[in-house]
């Protein structure tokens, strides 16, 4: 594979160790070279960097920062502005790069739509300047610009590509280490691509393939960080005979070509050495029938050990699909109290329009309340087993709410939530403090008719001429942040947006939680009541999630621009474009 590598700025070696303080609170300097286990570890400790996409293994998104804070946010302006490449050949829906940079130590890495890294030195407080650009070289022709980011491991920076591969750069001189083929296409000749930022721990770089809706099994594997050599690798769709094929009730193969595709990044337990992800929906997404059963292991929360990729325990949100309510989205790890006892869990805002709490040791269902505005497709969850209220486990095909339900031949019904959401793979946060968990993304309720999908043969492969024309719309369509409280299991504060946000959002100690809009607007509110306190317009759609790091004394967030979202949406006099915003205080 061909690729370049720029070298623009002469590199710092920072080798000393020391102090720091950030409003008042003083931290560790850890200036090592690599970003070791140890470190990643407690991540949490060193605040002033960034160095996992979702902010530290249990995906909390939560800053110690607090120099930021709601007395001054108001006074937060842009300090400096730098361009990134990627917008070449991005297509009608823009530049799919829901992408963060990460931090370490006055460095940023990141990532662009095509899978070009970039290190930049963040240290001058009025400029940022490119160390180094690595081009891997993805050919634009037969693939879609599209990344949600990279990760650290010792003196590597790794990334997904759009043409299947995974490469691992060293991050002092930006020269590529090693570059493995991983996902491929099927036998239907459906390709297998990467939708997440990978995800390092004890020596190895966790990956997954997102190509669920592509007709393709979703699978998480995980490869060697210092060789790229595969470890293992587990399907969220089983094989018959496999545990979970006797779910999937068909003649004609469809386990081949069935979905359960892993769009955002999972989270990672070093006590039960666990990786926790959340899968997608069940293919094809809106006809049950062609499909019958639960389809495991599908919208599912499922844990893997990281040495062996054996499954460890499943929770599966919503059996037999037909909404596209895939459960991808973040399932941050935390401690948390359920029925007055501090218990170690995972908690999920859910696509399906509920908040969940389950036990991380073993997956066990604990509670759940509503999140979103409207829901109808089920009367609610069965606050024993998790199951909706309407699930019963002697069908193959599920009746849920009929009046939302659409089987065969059904006219068109509406069903709440949209298949977008609530919140569908949008980042989420969680203040470990105030036990109030943040969840951005999509309200409203869409329509859709029963269509009936055929297959190939009993060989499997979906018949796309062959099948019925799916007709749907929408309605009620906003864009929302919730704040849950996960002790007591409800919504305290809900802020509304005009159009859908495919962001996410960060909470920090300085009483905010930031976002940012499709239609250029950055927003930081009140963490405890979702008043707006501050807003700043780039220009551009925003579809990153804000971050916060600090350089000696001071604090900023920083921001990455993307193309804009195909679907309905309330503006259109914006340019796509591919940059990196940083802002901080006067």
């Amino acid at each position: 594979m061909r690729h370049r590598t720029r070298t623009l700025v002469k590199l710092v070696s920072a080798a000393a160790a020391g102090l720091f303080a950030v409003g008042g609170v003083t931290y560790s300097a850890q200036y090592t070279l690599t970003v070791n286990r140890d470190r990643l570890l407690n991540a949490q400790n060193e605040p002033q960097n960034w160095l996992m996409m979702n902010g530290d293994y249990g995906s909390i998104r939560y800053s110690k920062l607090s120099q930021i804070n709601r007395d001054n946010v108001k006074d937060l302006r842009l300090v400096w502005a730098l361009a990134l490449g990627g917008m070449q050949d991005v297509g009608q829906n823009g530049l799919e790069n829901e992408v963060n940079p990460l931090i370490d130590n006055g460095y940023m890495y990141t990532t662009d739509g095509w899978g070009t890294v970039y290190k930049i030195d963040a240290r001058n407080p009025q400029k940022g300047e490119f160390v180094w650009i690595t081009d891997p070289g993805v050919p634009h022709k037969g693939n879609v610009p599209r990344t949600r980011g990279i990760a650290l491991w010792e003196d590597l920076v790794i990334a997904n590509l759009p043409d299947g591969r995974v490469i691992a750069v060293n991050r002092d001189n930006g020269e590529i280490v090693w570059d493995k083929m991983i996902a491929k296409a099927n036998e239907f000749g459906s390709r297998e691509k990467f939708f997440t930022a990978p995800i390092t721990a004890e020596g190895r770089v966790i990956i997954a393939n997102g190509a669920g809706d592509g007709k393709t099994r979703g699978w998480i594997a995980a490869l060697d960080a210092r060789t790229g050599n595969e470890l293992w690798r587990w399907y969220a769709v089983p094989a018959p005979g496999e545990p979970g094929s006797n779910t999937w009730k068909d003649k004609n193969n469809a386990w081949k070509t069935g979905g359960g595709g892993l769009w955002q990044t999972g989270s990672y337990d070093p006590a039960t050495k666990l990786t926790i992800w959340g899968t997608g929906n069940p293919i094809p997404q809106y006809d049950p029938q062609a499909r019958p059963g639960d389809n495991l292991y599908t919208n599912s929360a499922v844990a893997l050990n990281v040495d062996t990729g054996k499954m460890a325990w499943y929770f599966q949100y919503t059996p037999n699909d037909s909404w596209d309510y895939d459960e991808v989205g973040i399932h941050m790890l935390h401690d948390s109290a359920v029925n007055g006892r501090e218990q170690k869990v995972v908690t999920h805002f859910a696509r399906n329009g509920f908040f969940y709490t389950l036990d991380r040791t073993n997956g066990k269902f604990l509670k759940s309340g509503q999140y979103v505005n409207d829901v109808n497709w089920t009367k609610g969850i069965n606050q024993k087993t998790g199951m909706p209220l309407d699930y019963d486990p002697k069908l193959d095909v599920q009746i849920y709410n009929p009046a939302a339900r659409a089987l065969r031949g059904d006219g068109m019904k509406r069903a709440c939530p949209t298949w977008h959401g609530g919140v569908a793979h949008q980042p989420t946060a969680y203040n470990p403090i105030k036990k109030i968990a943040y969840g951005a993304g999509t309200e409203g309720c869409f329509t859709q008719h029963g269509a009936e999908v055929k297959f190939r043969s009993p060989e499997g492969g979906i018949d796309e001429k062959g099948s019925q024309e799916r007709k749907y719309t929408s309605d009620l369509y906003y864009g929302s942040i919730t704040a849950f409280d996960t002790v007591n299991h409800k919504v305290i504060a809900k802020a509304v947006t005009d159009i859908e946000i495919r962001s996410g959002t960060i909470a920090t100690a300085g009483g905010l939680v930031f976002t940012a809009l499709q239609d250029g607007w950055v927003v930081a509110y009140n963490d405890e009541t979702l008043e707006e306190l501050w807003r700043f317009n780039v220009g551009t759609p925003l579809k990153g999630a804000p971050v916060t790091y600090a350089i000696g004394a001071k604090q900023y967030l920083a921001v990455q621009t993307s193309g804009r979202h195909l679907h309905p949406v309330k503006f259109d006099k914006l340019e796509n474009s591919s940059y990196l915003f940083v802002f901080g205080l006067n």
